[in-house]
């Protein structure tokens, strides 16, 4: 299915302007996941033949890969994502106050590197809406986990970022399963800054303590959270977020986001302002997976995500550390059939190599001291 999908639907994308053409792909999806029969249709086209088990944050996951955040901003598609196979899904950025984001056109496409440049500035409905759809969507059984991908509103200064995130996050709290504390994004002002120092230990400590309070109130567990790091970090600056995270007790680490970095000044695409994604991520994402392994003594979980356009890209991302994998531009290259070329890729080469269990190959080309 994935070379039907780069024979035919390549060339349409090609002439489409790129956030239509993911609204039409999100939308088509939704609807197919609303009908029995046509639902039956997407997971026996898609779904991976087997599933590859792994457990990480308390949770079970059929298999190590996901939908990336910015797909689903809205959470509309939620049975669509289980419907093509996917181990869990990631919803947003969700900020706590609705808005519309960047002025458009903010999404671009470079399709022979494979890559998008995005300034979407996380559009979205906001916390209270979004709320609302997940508590509708409770009568639809889920069968994959559901992540909430946390973004601060644009209007709030960076003195209040801690109550804006935790906000969302109390809002948002009985319907999701894991909390990502998105600070990277380089498409709202001086987002990064939240990166570093006293503001990163502030927001990461409101909201341990607002899911502490919802559990308590709900009488539920409390939900893992996770931080996502931007790749243009440099190495004294990401093992700072490290040490920062090990102390608070963080669960884990979600890398990366977009990087501000372009292959090159000459092509247009590139010469956007925003964020870019796909291939020419990969390898940055990969080394600082590799370093964070390293440095953590593989024992902080990390998430991988960056140019992930086949089985090989997502091996490389475990064997340097991942647990789990998520893509975002590679579903709009490569289409639904991603998913089940990613797992069944990753079952070959386990097959194929001395791991018995993808446990066993997580990590399995660092060094650790």
């Amino acid at each position: 299915m994935g070379r039907v999908f780069r024979f035919i639907s390549r060339p349409l994308l090609a002439v489409q302007d790129s956030e239509k053409a993911h609204g039409r792909s999100l939308l088509m999806l939704r609807v197919l996941a609303s009908n029995p029969f046509t639902r039956f249709i997407l997971r026996t086209l898609y779904k991976p033949n087997h599933n590859l088990p792994i457990r990480r944050f308390g949770i079970d996951f059929q298999h190590p890969f996901g939908i990336a955040a910015g797909m689903d901003k809205r959470a509309e598609a939620l049975r669509g994502w289980e419907s093509i196979g996917l181990g869990f899904s990631e919803i947003g950025g969700i900020t706590m106050l609705e808005q519309d984001g960047n002025p458009k056109p903010r999404m671009f496409r470079h399709g022979g590197d494979r890559a998008l440049v995005n300034r979407m500035g996380f559009n979205n409905p906001g916390s209270e809406k979004v709320a609302l759809r997940l508590k509708k969507s409770r009568k639809n059984a889920r069968k994959i986990p559901v992540w909430a991908n946390l973004g601060k509103s644009k209007l709030t200064p960076l003195s209040e970022a801690k109550e804006d995130y935790a906000t969302t996050l109390r809002r948002l709290w009985c319907d999701i399963d894991l909390f990502v504390i998105n600070v990277s994004s380089p498409n709202t002002p001086g987002l990064r800054d939240l990166q570093h120092g006293d503001y990163l230990t502030s927001i990461i400590q409101e909201c341990l303590l607002e899911n502490q309070k919802s559990a308590d109130m709900y009488g539920g567990k409390l939900k893992p959270i996770l931080i996502k790091i931007a790749p243009d970090l440099s190495i004294a600056e990401l093992e700072q977020i490290l040490d920062v995270a090990t102390a608070e007790h963080i669960d884990g680490i979600v890398a990366t986001n977009t990087t501000v970095q372009r292959p090159n000044e000459v092509d247009k695409a590139y010469k956007e302002t925003g964020g870019c994604s796909g291939t020419p991520l990969g390898d940055r994402s990969t080394e600082l997976i590799h370093h964070i392994f390293k440095y953590t003594n593989g024992k902080l979980p990390i998430v991988g995500v960056g140019g992930i356009m086949s089985s090989e890209d997502a091996w490389e991302k475990i064997i340097n550390g991942a647990s789990l994998l998520q893509a975002y531009a590679g579903f709009v290259f490569e289409g639904p059939g991603l998913t089940k070329e990613i797992v069944n890729g990753i079952r070959r080469r386990l097959r194929e190599s001395k791991f018995t269990s993808l446990e066993e190959a997580i990590g399995s080309s660092v060094e650790l001291i």
